[in-house]
């Protein structure tokens, strides 16, 4: 089935692939820069609004990508994270940021309490409860499943040059990211390093515990430099070198057989 007719959305997130059956389910927290109408724009610059502050670029092609390889369901937030960053907890004063890098957020600038609870219950619950009903559905099927997330990051934050390419993170599950990390010399070309640019420190595996730890299932972060990811041809090419790492580590752990993975 193609992954584009099959797709639940609604303004806080889709599902595309939802009945897919490979072993992985796919999420993307920083899939969109949409504002809902009801925040204004959140005060920025229109070049703010569409900047890598708002969304991750090119993670959400390399998402669907994945998804048609692996036919694995695709968890995609459609509202920005500068509005709520949905691979952050509301205690998190990152969920609504009233700064990233050098960008002011005038909209998150002294929220209520009840501003704070309005963006939870719209835009991070429907995504945590999306991704939770794809999950359980695989567990009443005794589905094999193992999760992935999809980022990409700047290749120049605060003026520091960026040398890595991809980054493999993982918290206190690294099941996936050793294997992947094992294979990472087939990619000659590519600097693949773990927990990096981020890792477990910076708060970005929120995600990973959440959908992931707590529910025992093996789970890693993928961070794409995102000057790779500037045409659907590049995202395309990017989506297979993480499937060229990711199927290594799928076959180690179980989830698919050699055969299925050689195919």
């Amino acid at each position: 089935m193609s992954v584009a007719l099959d797709m639940t959305a609604n303004e806080a997130v889709e599902v595309i692939n939802r009945r897919g059956t490979g072993p992985v389910v796919l999420l993307c927290e920083h899939a969109s820069h949409h504002i809902p109408a009801r925040y204004d724009g959140l005060g920025l610059a229109p070049k703010d609004r569409l900047s890598h502050a708002a969304w991750d670029p090119g993670a959400l092609g390399v998402a669907r990508e994945l998804s048609r390889l692996l036919d694995a369901p695709l968890v995609a937030s459609r509202t920005s994270r500068l509005v709520y960053d949905c691979n952050r907890p509301p205690e998190a004063a990152s969920a609504m940021p009233v700064r990233s890098e050098a960008i002011d957020v005038p909209g998150n600038h002294d929220l209520s309490p009840e501003q704070r609870s309005e963006r939870e219950a719209t835009v991070y619950r429907p995504f945590c409860d999306a991704v939770a009903a794809v999950l359980d559905a695989r567990r009443v099927s005794q589905s094999p499943t193992a999760l992935v997330t999809v980022h990409s990051f700047t290749p120049v934050f605060h003026g520091h040059t960026r040398s890595v390419e991809i980054g493999v993170l993982h918290d206190t599950d690294r099941r996936i990211a050793d294997v992947m990390l094992e294979r990472a010399a087939t990619l000659t070309h590519r600097q693949v390093n773990r927990n990096d640019p981020y890792g477990p420190a910076d708060g970005v595996t929120h995600s990973l515990r959440l959908h992931g730890v707590e529910r025992d299932l093996p789970n890693v972060m993928i961070e794409i430099r995102n000057d790779l990811l500037m045409t659907e041809a590049d995202q395309a090419v990017l989506a297979q070198e993480i499937h060229q790492l990711l199927v290594p580590a799928l076959i180690a752990l179980g989830l698919v057989n050699q055969e299925a993975g050689n195919a």
